[in-house]
Order: C-alpha cells, then structure tokens, then sequence
C-alpha cells in the first residue's frame, strides 16, 4: 500500500517537472491580451472565449506565438495601466491587445480621462519594444448621444495620434443580435466567440507576421 502511494506521488512529481516541457515555447512571441470581461469570457468555460480560440487558430495556422490572457472581469484602463508595467516585466510581449474602457463607459467615466489611461497603456508597451493593438467599443444607446460620441470617438482618434492598429469595434456582427448574449443581456455566448475573434483577426494579422521569429 505504501509503496503504491509513492510510487503514485513520484508519478505526479516527475509530471510536475514534465509540465513545463510540453507547455508554450518559451522562446515563443507572447501576445498579452490586457481587457476586461469580454476578454476573460465572462459565463464561460476556459477554452470557450476568444482568446482561447485565437490560441487555437495560432496553433492550427502554424504560427509560433503563445498567448497570455491577462484580462479581468469588471477592469477598468485604470485597472489596466495599474498592472500592465508588471505584466510587460514578467512576460515580455512581442504584442499587446488592450481591449479596455467598457467598464469605464458603463460607470459614466470622463472619456478623456480614458483616453489618457489608454495612451498610457499604449506608450507603457511600445517602450517595452511591444506593437499594441487596440481594441474598440460602442455604448448602448441609453447612454446619451452626446456622451456616445465623445466615448466612440477615443478609439480611432488614439489608434489616429499614436499609429497603432485599430479593432474598431470587438461587438461587430454581434451587438445587433440579441441571441447573442447571455441572460444578463451584457456579456457574449459561446455562439459569439468566432465573430468576436474575427473581428480582432483581420487587424491582428498583420502584426504577426510583423512579430514572427
């Protein structure tokens, strides 16, 4: 019995150990993706949101980058610039996808304050050699057509000031469709995933064949 539990634990030691050779090459480019709820795959299992699937489509496509989900329900580009310098410190992005400011709408925050966190956020990892995709969002309707416009407008005036690229809208295809989401009518199904991820490829692209060993 007692030779069976050790000879059970030196297997999962030595699969301990194992781990990190079958895992992401870690001369690999990483892409860190720093967002918020839509990112982290809010209501959904690990492999279902669109990051996992942009992992998948790296690997299926033979495309040496790994992929390092760093978003967090509810964050805010506060939030963001206050943990994006230990992030770009501990794993050294070829790429950066900053999908944030959704949060901040939804709490009525001043759209210039935004803007400047995200132009932190921007210039934080092209200092760190880092290109940036930056990723859009638009308001409900609700919100008021004046304060609508002037958070909308952020996005492609920063993508504009600072040349990086530019997702102009993540919800594309899916914000029209009510089906779409979940019961809390805010955050994406499953279903939603690929439109989602499609919508980031078709700028993201580019920059990988720019960031390929």
């Amino acid at each position: 019995m007692l030779r069976a539990r050790l000879h059970t634990l030196l297997v999962l030691a030595l699969l301990g150990l194992m781990t990190p050779l079958w895992g992401a090459d870690t001369d690999a480019p990483v892409i860190l993706v720093l967002g918020d709820s839509l990112s982290a795959g809010y209501g959904l299992s690990n492999d279902q949101g669109w990051v996992a699937l942009l992992e998948r489509r790296l690997l299926e496509r033979g495309l040496p980058h790994r992929v390092v989900n760093a978003s967090i329900s509810g964050d805010t580009t506060g939030g963001g610039i206050a943990r994006l310098s230990a992030a770009l410190a501990r794993h050294r992005p070829a790429l950066v996808i900053i999908e944030l400011g959704a949060n901040d709408g939804l709490r009525g925050m001043d759209p210039q304050r935004m803007r400047e966190n995200l132009q932190e956020m921007i210039g934080l990892s092209q200092a760190q050699g880092a290109r940036v995709l930056l990723v859009g969002i638009h308001l409900p309707t609700n919100y008021g057509r004046r304060y609508r416009e002037r958070f909308d407008a952020v996005f492609p005036e920063l993508a504009r000031t600072t040349g990086v690229a530019l997702v102009p809208f993540l919800l594309d295809g899916v914000a029209q469709r009510r089906e779409l989401f979940q019961a809390d009518g805010v955050h994406p199904t499953a279903a939603a995933q690929e439109l989602m991820l499609d919508n980031v490829w078709s700028h993201l692209a580019p920059l990988l064949t720019e960031t390929s060993p």
